[in-house]
């Protein structure tokens, strides 16, 4: 059976293409039962024999199209959707300022992609091709852009009379609530700006400022709680040192003499 080539470009002009182990697979995949097909599918471990990489399950919800009926589409689409949301942090029943982050960005990693799945499906295009190559690298950029997005959300909307984290470090509470008490602070123009520095500083600089402001703590004792350390899957040491240079390049923002 013929398997349908991408179609999404690289830089440099050259067709994106499949790895190698995804292009043959494929094609035993097409010959199955669709009923064996479905049930190779549901199989979550990556270890077995029988399990059916996402790659190759994407195809399969791409090329269902074809079919007359919804039927295949929606019991494929189905497993694909759990994977994706398998691949996302999961909100707590708590419901504290991690909880509801972790809400955001999983409702906006899922709306993306079934946005992306809902256009292709109407009218092809090569939005998706690079998720029949790196499958959960790509979900992990959906994942970090919703990141960046409900953060950034949050650190503009945080109170200036949150509470404190509680087990966060003495200097850091005390350097964010420097800048947040700021005089400067109340005026919104200045706010703006504040923000746009944050927003230009390094991915993991920008980020750690981000949760800081709103209310996250570094680390944490209590292994349930969800802190920036492990938000960005790394050490309260490697966290403070993003702080601590986050903190550096902003604070020419409260220089008297700056009107740059």
């Amino acid at each position: 059976m013929l398997i349908v080539p991408l179609t999404k470009r690289k830089a440099d002009g050259t067709l994106y293409q499949r790895p190698d182990i995804i292009e043959p697979l494929l094609v035993g995949l097409a010959n199955l039962p669709r009923n064996v097909l479905l049930e190779r599918a549901r199989i979550r471990d990556r270890k077995h024999p029988d399990y059916v990489p996402s790659e190759c399950l994407l195809y399969f919800v791409r090329r269902s199209r074809r079919d007359n009926s919804n039927a295949w589409f929606e019991q494929l689409y189905k497993v694909l959707i759990e994977r994706v949301l398998r691949s996302v942090p999961r909100a707590e029943i708590s419901k504290n300022s991690s909880s509801l982050s972790n809400e955001r960005i999983r409702n906006a990693v899922f709306d993306r992609f079934v946005e992306m799945l809902a256009k292709d499906r109407k009218e092809p295009d090569d939005k998706l091709d690079f998720f029949e190559v790196r499958f959960d690298l790509a979900v992990k950029r959906l994942r970090l852009d919703a990141q960046d997005r409900v953060w950034q959300e949050e650190s503009r909307t945080a109170s200036l009379d949150d509470e404190g984290s509680g087990t966060s470090d003495d200097a850091a509470e005390a350097s964010t609530t420097d800048l947040l008490d700021a005089e400067l602070f109340s005026d919104p123009l200045f706010r703006k700006r504040f923000h746009g520095a944050i927003d230009a500083l390094p991915t993991e600089q920008r980020r750690t400022m981000h949760l800081l402001l709103s209310g996250w703590q570094i680390d944490s004792s209590d292994p349930s709680v969800m802190t920036i350390a492990k938000a960005l899957n790394c050490s309260e040491k490697s966290v403070r040192n993003y702080r601590d240079r986050a903190l550096k390049a902003l604070g020419a923002l409260f220089n008297p003499g700056d009107d740059q």
